[in-house]
């Protein structure tokens, strides 16, 4: 007699010998899942049932949609968010009204006054063609950064979309909305907002090289004019191509020398030549200005600071921890999490593949900048990583995604950010980035009369003091 069950299960009927004039009957009843069914109806005598063979995780692709409550979440953040980069009352501080000051030269002189300031030329030029059509202002200057932060959102829903589908270019939109980080630069007239578009727009230029080596001439070039203007924007735009020129070489040597991978490496070194007319410049600076006002950062307490200021950059919210163990999460699980069910999640130590070298490039930019900033006693200020924010913000966005279920990964996204607006409102509307105001209230107060003189100690009050004092005071 031999025991079985018909393919898919069900009943059976297998003959057997008889004994005394009775037929004995066996009836085999199994159950197993039909295909596409969830993985609850495994059966309970198979705990492992649902466990996936290494490397078949399900990662959302360009075919998957995005439920509409993510889209929906995704929209009113945006709104939100764009609302917000723009209604910053903080009279200017230092740096800001420093970039005005110069953005107001003519165009020659704004390099000689940079070689004091310790900053590459892009942003300065924009900078000036933006107030010779809007004014100088503070709405004004500032709405320069605004738009230039609201152009990225587009952007990241296509990135996004590349790594994950609609599902992860919503969630992504919906974190760079409502992040104080990306607000806080938005409403700042600096040059941080500018690093972010541009590494989104390198981004899908280097994703896009790699991907259709073939038809790709343009975008090669545009991938060489991007980094070019990276390295003109800010200096630590040198970690980040020197950390993604480096996985490059490492993807390469894994692939077996792609031309398409050796294309990109060509362009982005080559990018150096759009860099070499201000080497003057930038050497000047390395030997004259640095950052005096703070000493060298040790790496963890960099990596503390980073944790903290994309969360939290205004000093008077002190309590960022909920937004800062919840972000932490997140980005964990988007490097390990693997989705089993509904109700499980795996953790793979060899991380996940869809946001992998984005990780690398981040821990790398971070390793270059600390090790530089030791070797020349170079002070950090988390604006600098401004480089890596929207790698960071993809990660964090995937790790949204590795919750399957529709009312849990909706909760965790929301969570997210309610905290995020926690900062986001602190930022732009109560913050204070300096007392300018105050002081120019005060000399008013004291009876000052035109052509009195007003000396500042120290000087580094003096450049957005002087827009706010009563006219006609020396």
């Amino acid at each position: 007699m031999r025991l079985g069950a018909p393919p898919g299960g069900g009943f059976a009927e297998f003959p057997a010998s008889t004994s005394g004039g009775i037929k004995v009957v066996i009836v085999t009843v199994t159950r197993t899942n039909p295909p596409g069914a969830p993985e609850s109806a495994a059966s309970p005598s198979s705990p492992d049932a649902a466990e996936p063979a290494p490397g078949t995780e399900h990662i959302p692709s360009a075919r998957d949609g995005a439920p509409g409550e993510i889209v929906t979440l995704a929209l009113c953040a945006a709104a939100i968010g764009i609302v917000f980069r723009f209604v910053a009352r903080t009279p200017l501080w230092l740096d800001e009204a420093l970039s005005v000051n110069i953005a107001k030269l003519g165009l020659v002189d704004i390099n000689e006054a940079l070689r004091h300031d310790g900053h590459p030329p892009l942003y300065y030029y924009l900078l000036h063609g933006w107030m010779k059509a809007f004014g100088s202002g503070d709405v004004a200057v500032r709405a320069l950064s605004g738009v230039l932060s609201v152009a990225t959102l587009p952007l990241a829903w296509l990135a996004g979309r590349r790594r994950g589908g609609p599902l992860l270019g919503w969630v992504l939109v919906s974190v760079l909305s409502i992040s104080e980080f990306a607000v806080r630069y938005a409403s700042e007239t600096r040059m941080y907002s500018l690093v972010m578009l541009l590494v989104f727009i390198g981004y899908l230029l280097l994703d896009s090289v790699t991907r259709e080596p073939g038809r790709s001439w343009w975008r090669l070039v545009g991938l060489g004019a991007v980094s070019g203007l990276l390295l003109l924007t800010h200096y630590w735009s040198m970690f980040l191509l020197g950390a993604v020129v480096v996985t490059l070489v490492w993807r390469w040597r894994r692939h077996h020398g792609r031309r398409a991978l050796e294309a990109a490496l060509a362009v982005m070194v080559g990018a150096a030549l759009m860099f070499a007319p201000w080497v003057g410049s930038f050497v000047f600076q390395s030997r004259n200005t640095g950052t005096p006002w703070a000493s060298p950062t040790r790496p963890t307490t960099t990596l503390a600071i980073v944790m903290q200021d994309f969360h939290t950059s205004t000093s008077d919210f002190k309590d960022p921890i909920l937004a800062i163990a919840m972000s932490t999460i997140l980005v964990f699980l988007g490097l390990f999490g693997v989705a089993v069910s509904t109700q499980k999640m795996q953790i793979d130590l060899r991380t996940v593949g869809q946001v992998r070298y984005e990780a690398v490039v981040v821990a790398l930019t971070l390793g270059m900048g600390m090790v530089a900033g030791l070797l020349t006693r170079s002070a950090f200020a988390s604006r600098y990583a401004s480089v890596i924010y929207p790698l960071f913000a993809l990660i964090a966005a995937a790790g949204v995604t590795r919750f399957t279920s529709r009312p849990v990964r909706f909760g965790v996204l929301a969570a997210y950010l309610g905290f995020s607006m926690l900062g986001v409102v602190q930022v732009a509307l109560v913050y204070q980035r300096t007392q300018a105001r105050a002081i120019a209230e005060a000399v008013a107060a004291s009876g000052a009369q035109p052509g009195d003189l007003v000396v500042y100690c120290p000087d580094q009050l003096g450049p957005g003091g002087s827009r706010e004092m009563p006219p006609d005071l020396r």
